[in-house]
């Protein structure tokens, strides 16, 4: 597989809307028992924030050399302009509604010797008013993006996603959906969407064989109108479906660590390779090598253009202002 220069994707203009969070994590020791229950008390010894959600869907794209900007609601909270420094320090182009009485989704993780212990959620879903606002921001964003990538998390942060949708299909866009939940008619009309297999079934039932499976996907597509779907599968890779027939992608892991996150690398890799005009045949199959590479790394995590392209010499990078070569 070839490797795309970097002057193609940083022409790429990907825009992610979505529910974003922080993702936060202490790290510390166990050394003992609490004698007020029988927990682990933790030592904490060091912290850290990462982008989560949508946040980290547009950190991957960046981190790939396109151009990313991300349409999202916050609180005006501390988390909320953690999340605003973060998104500054990863390149990303923040379209932010601030909703004063929304308190910024947080998932906080404590770990020990790098094995989570507990993990805490904070969450709110957004007020009405503010969401309208993000719909008329949304399209007035349009024109200036080539891809649309609706990263749903189901916190209220895509309340609108259906008239977004038919917007950026109006507006000719590519349109790329990671979704949330059973409601899949919200997403009617989308390019590509990318479920893994617990939400694929959760929407079409448990299939019994391959051919059962490209029977319910096939129905599914016609009555949702999706050109293509890309089913993520774990240790068995992923499989696209479109009307040209069906692909497979065998998993490339070398060690598996950590999966969480690995589904936003996978549809940000997409995103920044159909931006930089790559065929989604192709697009798959980076998608899937980018899969094998983060699932090493511990937590939300990017892979980015050197780990991805490891033999593109430095001038392949095209001299696009603003990335390390």
């Amino acid at each position: 597989m070839s490797a795309v220069p970097l002057a193609r994707l940083a022409a790429g203009r990907v825009l992610v809307v979505g529910d974003v969070m922080l993702d936060r994590y202490w790290f510390g020791d166990v050394n003992r028992i609490s004698p007020e229950a029988p927990v682990p008390v933790v030592h904490v010894q060091r912290t850290e924030d990462r982008l989560g959600g949508a946040a980290n869907v547009a950190r991957n794209v960046a981190a790939l050399g396109a151009q990313a900007g991300l349409l999202c609601v916050v609180g005006a909270d501390e988390p909320g302009e953690r999340i605003i420094e973060l998104l500054q320090e990863s390149r990303v182009n923040a379209h932010l509604e601030r909703d004063i009485d929304l308190p910024t989704t947080i998932k906080l993780r404590v770990l020990s010797r790098q094995q989570q212990l507990l993990r805490v959620d904070f969450e709110k879903w957004p007020a009405h008013e503010v969401l309208l606002a993000g719909l008329a921001r949304f399209e007035a964003l349009l024109p200036a993006h080539d891809i649309v990538l609706f990263s749903d998390y189901a916190k209220g942060g895509l309340t609108h996603v259906t008239k977004m949708i038919a917007a950026a299909r109006t507006a000719g866009k590519t349109v790329l959906i990671d979704p949330k939940g059973d409601d899949w008619e919200r997403y009617r009309g989308a390019t590509l969407i990318t479920p893994n297999r617990a939400e694929l079934r959760d929407v079409v039932g448990q299939w019994k064989s391959e051919d059962d499976l490209l029977a319910r996907v096939t129905e599914l597509r016609a009555s949702l109108e999706l050109e293509a779907l890309l089913l993520t599968r774990s240790e068995e890779g992923m499989t696209l479906f479109t009307d040209a027939g069906v692909m497979h992608e065998s998993a490339v892991a070398r060690e598996v660590y950590d999966v969480s996150g690995a589904g936003d690398t996978v549809i940000a890799t997409l995103a920044a390779m159909l931006g930089a005009g790559l065929p989604l045949t192709e697009a798959v199959g980076i998608a899937n090598r980018a899969a094998g590479i983060v699932v090493g790394k511990l937590g939300t995590a990017t892979v980015d253009y050197t780990e991805l392209f490891p033999d593109m010499s430095a001038s392949g990078h095209g001299g696009v202002p603003g990335y390390p070569s």
